[in-house]
């Protein structure tokens, strides 16, 4: 992040009214959410669930499936909110806001990012068959958000076609929601944004657990 925001900020003007940095602080929280949340659901629970055979452990005792499913996703929640308080710390120790307390909402909003990308991994968790398959997830899903969803540059610089695609993505959603609190201002449709989250995680979660249930009796 300081890397590019310093060394691309210095030959960029001001970027979406505010200065590179700033731009590119405010996606980095949603983007490092999001890859925490995700690796967290992936790679840690495909872990327990196969290599480690944590998950047998666990059923033995008097809890269900339900119950090892939910740990995940809020163990996934957790996690992806330190990445993102890491993140805000750095923008808080920069001096890269517009108001300090207006940022304090943006960790209810990385809360919510980890929910929607921790459901929606535990997906490809259900049907991956070994860790290799998760290049499939990271290729063709997460790039694609972080190019596409206005981590690096606004995306109303992308053809018109590509922005209405953009705007269905959670990323998306989730940096409409970070980069306004950034520079002190509140989000446009906090409803919808949040809405839009939260959907993609509750969703992604029962999908999940349905698909991890079949998995197991097979």
């Amino acid at each position: 992040m300081l890397g590019l925001g310093y060394g691309l900020g210095s030959l960029l003007p001001d970027v979406g009214g505010m200065p590179y940095l700033t731009f590119l602080a405010a996606g980095t929280v949603a983007y490092s959410t999001m890859n925490a949340a995700t690796f967290e659901v992936l790679y840690s629970s495909f872990s327990r669930m196969h290599v480690q055979r944590t998950w047998d452990a666990i059923l033995n005792a008097p809890l269900t499936l339900d119950d090892v499913m939910l740990g995940e996703l809020t163990w996934a929640v957790a996690k992806s909110l330190l990445s993102g308080l890491a993140i805000l710390a750095v923008i808080w120790g920069l001096g890269l806001y517009g108001d300090f307390w207006m940022t304090l909402w943006i960790i209810p909003v990385v809360a919510l990012v980890g929910f929607c990308f921790g459901g929606m991994g535990l997906v490809m968790n259900a049907v991956s068959p070994s860790y290799d398959f998760f290049l499939y997830y990271f290729t063709l899903v997460i790039t694609p958000m972080v190019l596409l969803c206005g981590v690096f540059f606004p995306v109303s610089q992308l053809p018109l076609p590509v922005q209405s695609v953009s705007a269905w993505l959670p990323l998306t959603h989730a940096i409409d929601l970070a980069r306004p609190l950034v520079v002190g201002s509140m989000p446009d449709n906090i409803a919808l944004h949040a809405a839009a989250l939260l959907v993609y995680g509750s969703l992604g979660y029962v999908v999940a657990l349905a698909l991890t249930r079949r998995r197991l009796l097979k």
